[in-house]
């Protein structure tokens, strides 16, 4: 069920507890031979710490947690980790965090990186001056994958985003029919997530139209809405740092036969995709399901983008799915699903939906119907 807007500011979330988080990935680290790990991704700092400032470092060892920040966050930081329960320190600096990462990891022999996350500048001074007698390892994933399977809490905010971004669309959706350009109608959908208590976008909002529906990653312009446009619209907001991702597509006025048969393909499509997910399941699988839908209607080649991807406190996260991804589903995984169709002279339809993988299946967060009626 769709929460009502009425109650989108007014039902509490649940409190986020990060103690056990931690003792988690000691144990990654452990496996790995890592005594020490410098966190720099402000994703994977935030789902440790409950930390949101925008300059900081965490730093892991086997018996300590510290988050290393400037006096700009002093009272937010002690804060924040104290609303979630983070078995952390805080250390406060003005000057360069070197010295304390230095004492902090004095006993560590071997020092892990997350190598996604930091430039090749960032790693020279590493190897140069803050370990100079330490042995690096780049590391890949280490948090990323404790981060897959989200608890209730997580998904009570993915869930919320979900809800807000239904009844957004929902209250403007009636505007489509007045010829809006593409950038008024994605302006008036984000204000509406953010009237219904969303902190912000996902991404940037996508309202793309007519010939610009067939470029999967339109970005809403001047162009406005007309009879006989397919409009896409792919758009997410952010609750307490977790986002949704969700796109319907909607006709204006009369459509031709193909653009009809567009709808009906990928609409079955999703549906395919949809019922291929459960735990235990790889991504490939799922991809393929909702491929040879769109194979069979002689459209293989207008599908341009994997069939869905994770979502969580990053809009892109693990697990992916696509024809060549290895991952496997995860109960509590959060996914999308969202195969399409581009075709430059008719334009494109994209039908996207959020789910939580679970034993058996998946639930979907994504209540937004699917007809093609603005």
């Amino acid at each position: 069920m769709t929460i009502a807007a009425a109650d989108l500011h007014s039902t509490e979330l649940p409190t986020i507890s990060v103690e056990g988080r931690v003792a988690r990935l000691r144990e990654i680290l452990g496996q790995q031979s890592l005594d020490a790990l410098v966190v720099s991704a402000s994703s994977n700092i935030r789902w440790l710490s409950g930390f949101t400032g925008s300059s900081g470092l965490l730093v892991v060892t086997c018996d300590d947690m510290v988050l290393i920040t400037d006096g700009r966050y002093t009272d937010q930081a002690a804060e924040q980790l104290a609303a979630v329960g983070a078995p952390a320190r805080l250390e406060i600096t003005a000057t360069a965090q070197c010295e304390i990462v230095q004492a902090i990891t004095a006993s560590a022999s071997t020092v892990g990186l997350e190598a996604d996350h930091i430039t090749w500048s960032t790693h020279q001074r590493y190897a140069n001056e803050w370990f100079a007698d330490r042995q690096l390892t780049p590391t890949v994933g280490l948090i990323e994958k404790l981060r897959r399977r989200k608890d209730d809490a997580e998904i009570a905010r993915i869930q919320r985003a979900a809800s807000i971004a239904d009844a957004s669309l929902n209250a403007v959706r009636s505007r489509l029919n007045d010829s809006p350009t593409e950038s008024e109608f994605a302006g008036e959908l984000d204000a509406m997530m953010r009237k219904l208590g969303a902190s912000g976008n996902s991404f940037e909002t996508i309202v793309a139209s007519g010939p610009n529906g067939a470029k999967p990653h339109a970005r809403p312009g001047d162009r406005r809405l007309q009879p006989g446009d397919l409009v896409v619209l792919d758009f997410g907001c952010v609750v307490d740092g977790y986002c949704s991702d969700m796109t319907r597509t909607v006709a204006i006025g009369d459509i031709d036969h193909t653009q009809v048969r567009m709808l009906k393909v990928v609409t079955a499509a999703n549906a395919a995709g949809l019922a291929a997910v459960r735990a235990g399941v790889a991504g490939s699988e799922v991809d393929a399901a909702a491929r040879v839908v769109l194979a069979d209607a002689g459209w293989s080649e207008a599908f341009s983008h994997g069939t869905g991807h994770g979502v969580g406190l990053d809009i892109h996260e693990a697990p992916r799915l696509g024809a060549t991804s290895a991952d496997i589903l995860e109960y509590g995984d959060v996914v999308t699903v969202e195969p399409g169709v581009y075709l430059p002279a008719h334009g494109g339809v994209r039908i996207e939906d959020l789910v939580v993988v679970t034993k058996d299946g998946c639930r979907v967060l994504s209540h937004t119907t699917k007809s093609p009626t603005p």
